[in-house]
């Protein structure tokens, strides 16, 4: 599966999430708020979309001028290797330019520019001024003419497909740039990605990271009932479009800079966890040490002790919150990714923390900085 998902040129049925315009407007926000110049002078790339359906897209398009962007450049994949060209349907947009070629349309990407240039001479620089031209290739972010615009990007903003996580930021990190992109919360325990974290080369968004994120998906796409009708609550019913999804394990990982990253958790000292603790667990009972890890467990993150010094494994949740000027990331639980200091001995095969002889879900293990 790994080797597939590596090597594969074509993107499966279920990576095909489209994320919703709040989703990326909250993100994008909290990065200007952090600072208001973040994106003026750079040229952003979002690979992996489809831009006439992605919100990425237009949001950027029509912040172009407010933003002070210097280039927008969006690349979708071919519809032939996206799920076989499953859910594809060629849009009044194409089909009416001078350019539209019916073969080029299902075997090769697109790429869509935008550039301080009123083309359509209505006064301003929006989405009506996008140009746009087939691809050499298919679109796959690893092609030369994908990794090319990559090179010339200051930023890469996108959902890649979830199937590919793991080798989408290898090619963001070979390329240098900064980016925010979507994944899986439980990509925090790969081994390719957890180093970077503890580097400091990538942190958690600054948003949708406790909560439920919703994407648009294509008509006639597998979706469970359940969670159709969730993302219908959190008001996004299946429209003439499109179909709608959440996701609950969805978040940003980013190594653009936010205010979240650097505010200080507020924690009781070890003494006031054991007498007032909200949970049981903690509260006149203390901490227990793992079996296998010279480390305390900490069952929850706001019950961390803030006047322990020592190596304390937490939920992996506490990256939502981890300002690194307060706690040093040490290790991880899983795959080896242990230090010296603190690995004992892993129990019959399993990368787990164990406490009493019971299993626990991985943890990141922290300690306090001085």
């Amino acid at each position: 599966m790994a080797n597939r998902n590596l090597n594969s040129a074509r993107w499966e049925a279920n990576d095909e999430y489209y994320t919703v315009w709040a989703s990326v407007e909250r993100e994008m926000n909290a990065y200007l708020e952090y600072d208001p110049d973040v994106f003026r002078g750079k040229v952003i790339l979002l690979p992996c979309d489809d831009p006439e359906w992605s919100n990425f897209t237009k949001f950027f398009a029509l912040h172009f001028t407010d933003f002070g962007l210097k280039k927008l450049i969006s690349t979708s994949y071919a519809p032939n290797s996206n799920a076989g060209a499953a859910f594809y349907t060629p849009t009044l947009f194409e089909t009416e330019d001078p350019g539209y070629d019916e073969d080029k349309s299902l075997e090769r990407g697109r790429v869509f520019t935008l550039t301080p240039e009123d083309v359509s001479g209505d006064g301003r620089v929006d989405i009506d001024d996008l140009k746009w031209a087939y691809l050499d290739g298919d679109g796959d972010f690893r092609s030369a003419e994908v990794t090319a615009l990559r090179n010339e990007a200051d930023m890469v903003i996108t959902n890649p497909p979830f199937s590919l996580f793991r080798a989408f930021v290898d090619w963001l990190m070979a390329g240098g740039v900064e980016f925010s992109v979507i994944g899986s919360s439980n990509a925090i325990t790969y081994r390719e990605i957890f180093p970077l974290i503890r580097e400091n080369c990538l942190w958690k968004g600054a948003t949708g990271n406790s909560s439920d994120m919703v994407f648009g998906i294509p008509k006639g796409a597998p979706v469970k009932a359940a969670d159709r009708a969730k993302a219908e609550r959190l008001g996004y019913p299946s429209d003439g479009r499109q179909d709608y999804t959440r996701l609950g394990n969805s978040c940003w990982f980013t190594n653009i800079e936010h205010g979240r990253r650097h505010e200080p958790l507020q924690l009781m000292s070890l003494a006031d966890n054991l007498k007032f603790s909200r949970h049981k667990g903690v509260r006149g009972k203390g901490y227990a040490r793992y079996d296998n890890f010279d480390a305390i467990e900490i069952p929850f993150v706001d019950a961390i002790p803030a006047d322990y010094d020592g190596v304390m494994g937490v939920p992996i949740s506490f990256l939502d919150k981890h300002n690194p000027e307060q706690y040093e990331l040490i290790g991880m639980s899983a795959y080896g990714q242990v230090p010296a200091e603190v690995k004992i001995a892993y129990k019959e095969g399993h990368h787990r923390p164990y406490v009493n002889d019971v299993a626990k879900y991985q943890r990141v293990l922290i300690r306090k900085k001085d």
